[in-house]
């Protein structure tokens, strides 16, 4: 009898129902369900975007081996003329769209600035203080640079053009700017000199004497070609401002040095050249009195021949020669 007390006594087990079982075991599938539809939509999105990089990526591979080889053919296909007179300007740039970027502004006043700027020197100092000239055209140079490049003389911009470095265009805007900044140069050390009162006079260009027409044009040629090759030269320095323009001033004392002693020593002429077509026509190129209308306009235009025009054919010549010798270098 003990023994059934004792037995009694204890607790009996819980164990779970069959009907609890099941309900477990149906909320167990119905939560796998669950997850596995959830997990389905990213599942097959991960799988998607890996099939389309897939896809991308052997696009990509596949082209890429045509186009490098197509760079390589069309390299070597490239001849000496085709490098020489190859675009080197990346902008489209026309009469339409160039004045809607803001950045051409800033380079006409740029040219403006630094036109003005020589030109007072010019016309203050002269040409042949030349440690004086070098070192403060190299100023003006880098002053300017990173504004419009430092043309600072038509003989450069038509240079630039020619060699299609600049887009024509952007070139005519050079130019005008160039010419208004010397005419304020002009202006602004006139007005010095007749506040001053004094009796100096400003200076201007010795008359050609006659029969030295093809002389004077043949030295402003020459000059305005070494100006030239320089100003090419110098454009593999562009972001070095300091290189560039030391460059660049020391190829203008350069040719004024070299004009000189011809000029001087050859043929006993002296206040001739100019080298800056802009600068010139402030230094009163152009006859203003002759015994007719025909002898007027006939002056005119040798001195615009003499000073505008074979400056212009050098630096273009210059610039060629300098990008010649550079294609030939790099074949």
């Amino acid at each position: 009898m003990a023994k059934s007390k004792k037995s009694s006594s204890k607790k009996p087990k819980t164990t779970p129902s069959a009907k609890e079982e099941k309900l477990s075991e149906k909320t167990k599938k119905v939560e796998k369900k669950t997850d596995s539809k959830k997990s389905a939509p990213a599942k097959a999105a991960k799988a998607e975007t890996k099939k389309v990089e897939a896809k991308v990526e052997a696009k990509v591979e596949a082209k890429a081996e045509p186009v490098e080889e197509k760079k390589i053919v069309s390299e070597k296909k490239k001849g000496f003329f085709s490098k020489l007179f190859a675009k080197k300007y990346t902008t489209n740039e026309n009469i339409l769209t160039i004045f809607k970027d803001k950045k051409v502004y800033g380079a006409l006043i740029g040219e403006i600035v630094g036109t003005m700027f020589i030109t007072m020197l010019i016309l203050t100092l002269g040409l042949y203080q030349l440690l004086y000239l070098f070192i403060v055209m190299t100023v003006i140079f880098v002053a300017v640079h990173k504004l419009s490049g430092a043309n600072l003389n038509p003989i450069t911009t038509v240079g630039m053009m020619a060699t299609r470095r600049m887009s024509v265009i952007r070139g005519v805007l050079y130019l005008l700017a160039q010419v208004v900044g010397a005419w304020l140069g002009l202006t602004i050390v006139s007005a010095f000199l007749n506040a001053s009162g004094s009796e100096a006079e400003l200076p201007g260009m010795t008359a050609t004497p006659d029969g030295k027409f093809w002389v004077v044009s043949m030295l402003e040629f020459f000059g305005a070609a070494i100006i030239g090759v320089f100003y090419s030269r110098a454009q593999q320095y562009k972001r070095s401002s300091w290189t560039f323009g030391a460059m660049v001033a020391g190829g203008i004392v350069l040719a004024l040095i070299l004009v000189y002693i011809i000029s001087a020593n050859y043929f006993s002429l002296e206040g001739t050249f100019m080298l800056n077509p802009a600068v010139a026509l402030m230094y009163q190129i152009l006859p203003q009195s002759a015994n007719g209308v025909g002898e007027l306009l006939g002056g005119i235009g040798l001195a615009l021949l003499t000073y505008v025009v074979f400056p212009m054919l050098g630096g273009v010549i210059g610039f060629y020669l300098s990008d010649s010798a550079q294609v030939l270098t790099e074949e």
